[in-house]
């Protein structure tokens, strides 16, 4: 299966970091692309550092849960722990989370694919866009691209 990864964080050596996050990701499958690093303010809460996301494809036997499954040992292993303090965002270090998976929809109580927020997350859409611009999300039947234009 092709996914589409989302990395990001806001602490520390953060490109440094998601190269390490990606050797680990690497162990899972392929990882045949990956975006350039891009900066954006925070989303959601207030923070004096600004963040840097990238995407990353991978390909993996894995299934949806089973990925996510990796992905969070991963965050851990890498220091991450929680991603909200009392239902707030907080920087972090590390954030890895699953945007898309082909054309599947998944939808459980742990994992929504696609992202349920990625479609009015600038921060996610242009590094997506770099490479994988037609990709279609599965729910809203709209490119990248297209979604992309919307928020601007």
């Amino acid at each position: 299966m092709r996914y589409i990864l989302l990395l990001g964080g806001n602490l520390g050596n953060v490109e440094k970091t998601m190269r390490e996050a990606i050797r680990h990701i690497a162990q899972l499958g392929d990882v045949p692309l990956q975006s350039s690093v891009y900066e954006s303010e925070p989303w959601g809460f207030e923070a004096k550092e600004r963040f840097k996301n990238m995407a990353v494809e991978l390909d993996t036997d894995l299934e949806p849960i089973a990925l996510l499954d990796e992905l969070q040992r991963i965050e851990r292993q890498m220091g991450r722990s929680h991603k909200t303090v009392n239902r707030q965002y907080q920087s972090r270090s590390i954030d890895i989370d699953i945007l898309l998976c082909e054309e599947r929809i998944v939808d459980t109580e742990r994992l929504t694919i696609p992202h349920k927020l990625m479609h009015v997350r600038q921060f996610a859409l242009v590094p997506v866009a770099e490479h994988w611009s037609d990709w279609q999300h599965p729910v809203l039947h709209k490119t990248i691209s297209e979604l992309l234009a919307q928020l601007q």
